[in-house]
């Protein structure tokens, strides 16, 4: 495997840093409340970053956003990309390409997803014509408010649909979570929608053995998608909160010298930056495998675990070192906390992703021992082109 960028990621990832980190400042995330903001997005969308998620893989993006997190920047730059650019890019029909991609490029679209999806959360009743109707409820959706789109699992059969939020039937809640992403609650109410599915899909042509006969299951690729993602925004979050501490106790002086010199900070911080190391790089393994074609759904389980478990340890640790300062709610150091509290819970604590990628193992290592997988899965698991979920089971 080589991480090492490419010219064009590693030109994504520089224009994210310097838009990131001309307009994303401590005054204007102020001024923004829980609320998008708005000039910030408009320029990602001007200077061609959504639409690079496509053209730089899923690497790229995760380098693009390791540089919100570092400012934790309030736009929904993630959700679009995964839930909208990704998504629809790998299994949209060609007319759902051709209709929805362009919008979500040039930010005149914004896509969310309901994800992950719950048993009973949302029904599905589909018509012949590839539309169908949604009920049921999904308390929390980050950057909801702010959506054109949501992509909605079906909680039984785990298909794919896409919500337009002014379509009627649907009705957003306003919810407040620790971080300020935005979201609500979906509540759905015999709403229209339509799948998100291609019936010409055939395998992923960058596995190096493509199976004519299997084709990606969209949901787990999608779940899978997320997660990856979702990791590398949180080591950005980490590596802004560590920087912020660093910064703070070499220049922070106590009985006459600076913090920093503390054995006890020096191992919190190096403790700090280990972890952060490994919940990056467990991403750029996930996201390597995936642009490569391989299987990529314990590696996205792997990364999600370092992500909420490591993650929730370096944001204290940032907000600890900064001593009595780090109480202060308005100083930037206590916006890494709380957005790397959310990312932890976000697609699954990590008791929950443990366990998820304990079952995934297990019943890979033994197929005849008459386990089954787990029913929501990280892992793009093939499917029999044209076989219905039940069926594929």
């Amino acid at each position: 495997m080589d991480f090492t960028p490419t010219p064009e990621q590693t030109a994504a990832r520089e224009l994210a840093a310097r838009i990131f980190g001309d307009l994303s400042t401590p005054e204007r995330l102020a001024a923004c409340g829980t609320g998008t903001d708005a000039a910030l997005w408009k320029a990602l969308c001007a200077a061609g970053l959504p639409g690079a998620a496509e053209e730089t893989g899923l690497l790229g993006l995760v380098l693009m956003l390791e540089e919100q997190g570092r400012t934790t920047a309030q736009v929904p730059f993630a959700a679009t990309c995964v839930y909208g650019l990704l998504a629809i890019g790998a299994h949209g029909s060609p007319e759902q390409r051709a209709r929805l991609l362009p919008p979500l490029r040039d930010g005149a679209a914004v896509a969310t997803g309901a994800f992950p999806a719950r048993r009973g959360g949302v029904r599905s009743e589909r018509a012949a014509d590839g539309t169908g109707r949604l009920t049921g409820t999904v308390p929390v959706v980050p950057w909801l408010r702010e959506a054109t789109h949501v992509l909605v699992p079906d909680g039984t059969t785990r298909t794919l649909w896409l919500v337009r939020t002014d379509a009627p039937g649907v009705r957003r809640d306003p919810v407040e979570t620790t971080a300020p992403w935005s979201a609500g609650r979906l509540i759905l109410e015999d709403a229209p929608a339509e799948t998100i599915a291609n019936p010409e899909a055939g395998p992923d042509p960058r596995a190096p053995d493509p199976n004519p006969d299997l084709a990606p299951d969209p949901y787990a690729d999608t779940l899978a998608l997320a997660r990856i993602a979702f990791a590398g925004l949180q080591a950005g979050v980490c590596a802004g909160s560590l920087a912020r501490a660093v910064s703070h106790t070499t220049t922070r002086e106590q009985f006459g010298r600076p913090l920093a010199t503390n054995q006890g900070v020096q191992l919190r911080a190096a403790d700090a930056h280990m972890d952060t190391e490994a919940i990056r790089v467990t991403a750029y393994e996930a996201a390597w495998r995936r642009d490569a074609g391989l299987d990529a759904g314990p590696h996205a389980l792997t990364a999600a675990w370092w992500a909420a478990e490591a993650g929730t340890r370096v944001v204290h640790s940032g907000q600890h070192l900064h001593g009595g300062i780090g109480a202060d709610l308005d100083h930037p150091v206590h916006r890494h906390f709380l957005w790397g509290r959310q990312l932890a819970g976000y697609l699954g604590a990590g008791a929950e992703v443990l366990d998820e990628l304990g079952e995934l193992l297990t019943t890979a290592r033994h197929p005849d021992a008459g386990g089954r997988p787990p029913e929501i899965s990280g892992s793009p698991r093939p499917q029999p082109r044209g076989a219905s979920p039940d069926e594929a089971r």
